[in-house]
């Protein structure tokens, strides 16, 4: 029992950790879980949680917000709205219209974002070819992870693998961690000429263009490259099971090397290109095929080769989806407004329990990139980041319902089970019944590598 009255009791609810559920009283004081158990301790309020699950808030870590940048697409109030409702209380952005390369650009952004968010946030620097001396003095700074980019995308460039090579040693120095996209360049350029010169200009060049060799060459050098550096990183995106394979037998072979997943790679379906267009472009492109696929990379996530799941969230509005040929339309999908949905929904049907997902998209992405113990679990000394999930409610995914700046979801009509009732963020309301509140209570938490003053 906490020893002085608590400032409010989640009480009734079913709390669900990676380890089990059980029914649960959550005491919260200062913004931090301070009691979990069967007791019913004096507080200044009191929310009744019964019949309701109790999770631990979402942790998102592959986020665009395109702000400060390209923020007719996205920016950090309309995203983090998104995120707030759909019970995402912490994530971590980086934007390739403006990327963090230097201390000061980290500095500038935070400073650009102050009262701008309304969950909780860290920031990823890109790693640039040729400056990984720079790595150092932005893990120091606060950054969460690097991104780093096997091919020139978004106008960011590419690493070789001599490159990337010494990027990753620089990260196993000084103890930082690394995103990777994974695609082949001179395979992807290659592609790129002999479509072009066909005049090709329809939905179909998608996964001819980015095909699943180039991932699947990218992703290995780079799994190797992570183990022979003693380096730790993630596999973005893992888009097929060929490529989580090569995740695998390096981390059995020694690699620090977790893989991401995206609900795109298990719900979209590859020939959706061709009737969807621009709607569907997005890299590496959605390669299940068959609803066989679908349920292995649900077993892999269930299993752990998959060890998390994010939403790469990179939103474009409509308008701007159909203002180009499939050629020069942005890349991207928005996510945040379905991803929790979506694995809730997973949940009812019986791909994952509810235990993964409050391991998968809560305690597995806090703990790779070291925003653990004080995000994503249930426990006391851990902030309040709560979400609270009606388990049997059922809706349908719309676009009109959508909160993104975006407008639009690549699942709209799409009917999932299981509903987010509420969201606190340091045990302070900020989303009910799918609406966000208008207060922007989010706030910078810097990365594992941080000193003493980066969080000021």
């Amino acid at each position: 029992m906490p020893d002085t009255d608590l400032d409010l009791l989640v009480e009734g609810g079913t709390a669900v950790t990676p380890q089990g559920r059980h029914r649960a009283n959550i005491g919260v004081r200062g913004g931090r879980i301070a009691y979990v158990g069967p007791e019913r301790p004096a507080a200044g309020g009191t929310v009744d949680a019964g019949g309701l699950l109790v999770l631990p808030g979402g942790v998102d870590t592959h986020v665009h917000l395109m702000d400060p940048g390209s923020t007719d697409r996205e920016d950090f109030p309309t995203g983090t709205s998104a995120a707030a409702a759909s019970g995402v209380t912490t994530l971590v952005e980086h934007s390739h219209g403006q990327p963090v390369r230097t201390v000061d650009d980290l500095r500038d952004k935070r400073a650009h974002l102050r009262g701008r968010s309304n969950v909780d946030y860290g920031l990823a620097a890109h790693a640039w070819p040729g400056s990984a001396p720079s790595v150092p003095d932005l893990w120091a700074a606060g950054v969460t992870f690097f991104k780093v980019f096997t091919c020139t995308t978004h106008g960011v460039p590419g690493h070789t693998a001599a490159a990337l090579k010494e990027h990753l040693a620089q990260t196993a120095l000084c103890g930082g961690v690394s995103l990777m996209h994974c695609e082949d360049e001179s395979l992807t350029e290659s592609a790129e000429a002999l479509l072009k010169a066909a005049g090709r200009t329809d939905g179909g060049i998608l996964p001819e263009w980015r095909g699943r060799d180039a991932e699947l060459v990218a992703a290995a050098v780079a799994a190797l490259l992570v183990r022979l550096t003693g380096a730790r990183a993630t596999i973005a995106h893992v888009s097929n099971p060929e490529v989580a394979s090569y995740v695998a037998r390096e981390r059995a072979a020694g690699a620090r090397l977790a893989a991401e997943g995206c609900p795109q790679y298990f719900l979209l379906r590859e020939d959706e290109v061709l009737d969807a267009g621009a709607l569907r472009k997005f890299t590496p492109p959605a390669r299940a095929r068959t609803d066989e696929d679908e349920r292995e990379m649900w077993r892999l996530l269930r299993g752990g080769t998959l060890t998390h799941m994010s939403t790469d969230h990179a939103p474009s509005t409509l308008e701007q989806k159909r203002a180009g040929d499939i050629w020069n339309v942005h890349f991207g999908l928005p996510g945040l407004d379905s991803t929790m949905a979506l694995l809730l929904d997973a949940a009812a049907r019986g791909h994952l329990g509810y235990e993964d997902v409050a391991r998968v998209y809560s305690e597995n992405p806090a703990k790779q990139y070291g925003l653990w113990p004080r995000k994503g679990r249930l426990a006391p000394g851990a902030d309040a980041d709560l979400v609270l999930v009606d388990p049997g409610a059922e809706r349908t995914l719309r676009n009109e319902d959508v909160l993104s700046k975006a407008g639009w979801t690549p699942f709209d009509g799409r009917r999932v089970r299981g509903r987010v009732v509420r969201t606190y963020l340091r045990g302070v309301p900020v989303a009910e019944e799918g609406r966000p509140h208008g207060a922007r209570e989010g706030a910078f938490v810097p990365g594992a590598g941080a000193a003493p003053t980066a969080g000021a």
